[in-house]
């Protein structure tokens, strides 16, 4: 990881001259003219004011009761809805999916690494999502790329990461290092813990990337589960499963697993489950919909691979449809990168939709992708809403998204920690204020 860190720094250097925030030279901001959205559910605040100083909410409210303090810099959204950042609880930004785009980086040097994981971090944070959690990451390189965009030395989303993933033999995202039985994967969990993981992910049945194990069967033992489980929480740190199986999921649910990603063939009764215990679903709906297609076709994705993607496509979408009626806890994630175009908006975007479309509210939704997914990370108190004290994670967009979910298809204005990444806004212009 100490190979890529210094990567890290030597190849962000020249960029940061050219992608710099907009706005760093103001340590007071002022966002005006705006309706800011509450995601309680309330009438927004029309003709709004956020007053910003360094990285986070120093006042929030009417312009008529929240002076814009002497000297800030105004940035003016006239007409515009101002929500917090997007978050995306999966995705790799050094991912390697099956077919030509696995023949193509088969010998990628760390430094190439750390550029591809670099540029996707960049594009993700331009797209307007804010915060991320990669649950499986190349060469920890996204914990080397969380220390980097803290130091800025590298710009791009809050990082949650989990490391490298920890295979079984022969299971899903198995490589030439894998763990078996339970004390070798209490000591794969240490070694993450060492390496800077704040979360620890397993995978307890088969995958769609991977030929082997059916996707709907469980490939890890119950005692194994208990052990990353109970090693991960005895460091603090929350465990998630990959899992396509209601058999795997239910045992792992039992276990006192925090979240299930994917969750491709479960049924009412796991979910239930779920719900009961509070476990956490990233559904990842992107990647089985046909609107992705176009994306497999573009990396090259084998047959047999697009065929155990379609072949979960409906029993996902039932999965989906069943966790909101019960009121399972659901984040939101990709497992395509955030910022990457789908359907004519992006990855994260598109998968908002689908829980609209699937029976959420657009503001239920929104909040899959806000407060409630910083929730699932134990850091709503920095992030996920619009609230004095948090962090100015700040997005606008043209009309109310609690009506209608797709308004995030155009986002106009990115800020991040108080900095503006990006400015679209008509009305956009930076002034001083009075």
């Amino acid at each position: 990881m100490q190979q890529i860190q210094n990567a890290l720094i030597g190849l962000s250097a020249a960029a940061l001259v050219f992608l710099s925030p907009q706005t760093a030279q103001s340590q007071v901001k002022a966002i005006v003219g705006a309706s800011i959205v509450d995601l309680d559910g309330g009438a927004p605040i029309r003709d709004g004011v956020v007053v910003i100083e360094g990285e986070r909410i120093s006042a929030i409210g009417p312009a008529g009761s929240t002076p814009v303090p002497t000297g800030a810099e105004v940035i003016r959204a006239d007409g515009m809805w101002l929500v917090p950042g997007l978050m995306n609880m999966h995705q790799h930004f050094g991912f390697i999916l099956p077919g030509k785009m696995q023949a193509e980086l088969a010998n990628e040097k760390d430094t190439e690494l750390a550029l591809r994981v670099a540029d996707n971090a960049r594009q993700t944070l331009l797209a307007g999502v804010t915060t991320v959690r990669p649950p499986g990451d190349s060469r920890s390189a996204a914990i080397a790329l969380s220390k980097a965009i803290d130091k800025g030395q590298a710009i791009g989303p809050r990082i949650f990461s989990a490391g490298e993933a920890v295979p079984i033999t022969a299971g899903h995202g198995a490589g030439e290092v894998t763990y078996d039985g339970p004390y070798e994967l209490i000591k794969a969990v240490r070694e993450r813990v060492a390496a800077g993981a704040v979360w620890i992910k397993i995978m307890i049945s088969g995958g769609i990337a991977t030929q082997s194990g059916a996707i709907g069967k469980a490939t890890m033992t119950p005692e194994e589960m208990e052990a990353v489980i109970d090693a991960a929480h005895r460091f603090g740190r929350k465990v998630t499963a990959h899992s396509g199986s209601p058999q795997a999921t239910t045992t792992a649910v039992e276990l006192g697993i925090d979240c299930i990603e994917h969750g491709y063939m479960l049924d009412r009764e796991t979910l239930v489950k779920m719900k009961e215990h509070g476990t956490w679903l990233v559904p990842t709906m992107v990647v089985t919909q046909p609107a992705t297609q176009p994306f497999f076709e573009k990396i090259g994705s084998p047959e047999w691979y697009l065929k155990r993607r379609d072949s979960v496509g409906k029993e996902h979408w039932k999965m989906l449809q069943t966790a909101i009626e019960v009121g399972v806890n659901i984040a939101i994630g990709t497992d395509q990168l955030p910022h990457e175009p789908n359907d004519g908006t992006i990855a994260t975007v598109r998968e908002a939709e689908y829980y609209v479309a699937a029976g959420m509210t657009p503001l239920q939704a929104l909040r899959s992708g806000t407060i409630e997914t910083a929730k699932l990370l134990d850091a709503d108190e920095d992030i996920g809403s619009l609230e004095i004290g948090k962090y100015a994670d700040i997005l606008a967009v043209p009309s109310d998204p609690t009506q209608d979910i797709s308004a995030l298809r155009q986002i106009q204005l990115v800020m991040k920690g108080g900095s503006v990444y990006v400015n679209d806004m008509t009305s956009g212009s930076l002034a001083s204020g009075q």
